[in-house]
């Protein structure tokens, strides 16, 4: 929540899908909602349309993070929020040296940031972008950090710290209230997982309003081909195929869940797989789909499996490159946009409207065989992280490779209208692919990130993707 201000923070949302050791999978939805007082005929009043720009006030629901965080200490935690908090304290209040990853992403955002001028204070000392190594302090958020792990998640929703955030979010023409913050408080709340089963596992995803459908449903699809048998291009092909169709449906039903009951049963049946499955022809791509939601890659994955067996899949992002870039000059905060993903047309699922809750690409995943837990892991990209989770797995079940190598093959991503391609795919399957009708775009940046741990024969196996920061660690 401090050393990667482009992709996380206290002012955005989370997910997570916790397997306590010997019990079931549950999800966490910590994401927050809309104002009270939002909704279309008010956004329309204000001189909106279309869609919410990324940084409208409009675009920041409630942050759900803190109350996440802080169930999640509740229900399971067992060491002090003092100390869970103090590295990151420390880093925001002493500074922390700017990765090169994280450099690269923040010159390309060099722009947007300087649209606000509180923002750009902080983020663009000396009116531009740190390069690798320059420390970066945050004073405020050091405060805020400090205030929530005395008092937990009422320290930021309640009192003080609440009413400047509103004050400032208000002064921007935002319909915020003290009292849509104080609900966010205990805003967080444990779900059931969907789950469907994959070649012998059963694969658990947070339940609408994240993405996680979208995933099982490109699972399900692709269980009818025999991807193990079939050559690079027959594999990007079936599965740039079958997130078509998957994403069609996300973005159709995908909603707050007071807004889409009976989704999963109606997607993840057999007779709705089998059926998606049948258009899906090897030698011609489907018509491309093209979506009208915001396009992002800012989000931070972390997975843990400690010494008992318990296992964490957790999930946090602040939606675009730093969120709306707001920020709160009085109390240090860069607020979200996940409100951008709201629709702006009456009659669908994920239209905005008051205290509701919009869909969410972010998605945590967790794997389990016979009852028990077999691995937690996730894929950061934005829109990517449902077809990631599926190319993940597959290569992991299907191709039986490890964890690693599974994260380093060549990755394609169907979105948009465009089959986007890393570069290290070969100019043969290039050539296939576009045979076949596929409007192909060679990406200049990597396609996503992912970590997993997999738990086999009382061992740990980590893995963490070299396309992002991190490392894979055993204590």
């Amino acid at each position: 929540c401090v050393v990667d201000p482009l992709m996380t923070g206290i002012g955005g949302d989370c997910f997570a899908l916790y397997a306590p050791a010997g019990g079931a999978v549950k999800a966490l939805n910590g994401s927050g909602r809309a104002p009270a007082a939002a909704s279309i005929a008010a956004l329309t009043e204000l001189g909106l349309s279309g869609e919410i720009p990324q940084t409208s006030p409009h675009s920041v629901t409630v942050p759900g993070a803190i109350s996440a965080w802080c169930r999640l200490h509740k229900d399971h935690g067992t060491l002090p929020l003092e100390r869970l908090f103090m590295r990151a304290i420390g880093y925001a209040r002493s500074g922390f040296p700017v990765t090169p990853r994280v450099a690269m992403d923040w010159k390309g955002n060099e722009k947007v940031i300087a649209g606000d001028s509180h923002a750009a204070a902080v983020f663009l000392p000396e009116g531009k972008a740190p390069v690798a190594g320059a420390v970066i302090r945050q004073p405020l958020l050091a405060d805020r950090l400090e205030e929530i792990a005395a008092g937990g998640a009422a320290a930021f929703y309640e009192g003080e710290t609440a009413e400047k955030m509103v004050a400032h979010l208000r002064s921007l023409g935002g319909l915020h209230t003290l009292e849509d913050f104080e609900a966010g408080t205990d805003g967080a709340n444990w779900m059931d997982p969907v789950s469907a089963s994959y070649k012998g596992f059963d694969v658990h995803e947070c339940p609408p309003n994240g993405q996680g459908l979208a995933a099982l449903l490109i699972l399900k699809i692709v269980e009818g081909f025999d991807l193990a048998a079939m050559d690079e291009a027959d594999r990007i092909h079936v599965h740039a195929e079958a997130t078509k169709i998957a994403y069609h449906h996300r973005d159709a039903l995908i909603a707050d869940p007071e807004h889409c009951a009976g989704v999963a049963e109606q997607l993840l049946s057999d007779e709705v797989a089998a059926t998606l499955r049948s258009r899906i022809d090897m030698k011609k791509a489907l018509p491309p789909v093209l979506w009208d939601e915001p396009e992002h890659k800012d989000t931070i994955y972390l997975c843990v499996v400690d010494t008992q067996g318990n296992a964490i899949s957790f999930i946090n992002s602040i939606f675009h490159p730093f969120g709306s870039t707001r920020l709160d000059p009085k109390t240090g905060v860069l607020f979200h946009s996940r409100g951008a993903s709201f629709r702006l047309i009456e009659g669908h699922p994920n239209a905005i409207g008051p205290s509701k809750r919009p869909m969410h690409t972010i998605i945590p995943g967790m794997v389990t065989q016979d009852g028990k837990t077999v691995m937690p892991f996730g894929v950061m990209g934005g829109h990517y992280q449902a077809a990631g989770h599926a190319a993940f797995l597959s290569g992991v079940i299907d191709r039986g490779l490890d964890l690693q190598a599974a994260m380093d093959v060549p990755r394609s991503f169907g979105f948009g209208g465009v089959l986007e391609l890393e570069p290290t795919v070969s100019p043969a399957v290039r050539a296939d692919l576009e045979a076949r009708g596929h409007v192909l775009k060679i990406v200049t940046s990597p396609i996503g990130g992912s970590q997993a741990i997999r738990i086999r024969d009382g061992l740990l196996e980590g893995g963490s993707d070299s396309r992002k920061d991190g490392m894979a660690l055993g204590f």
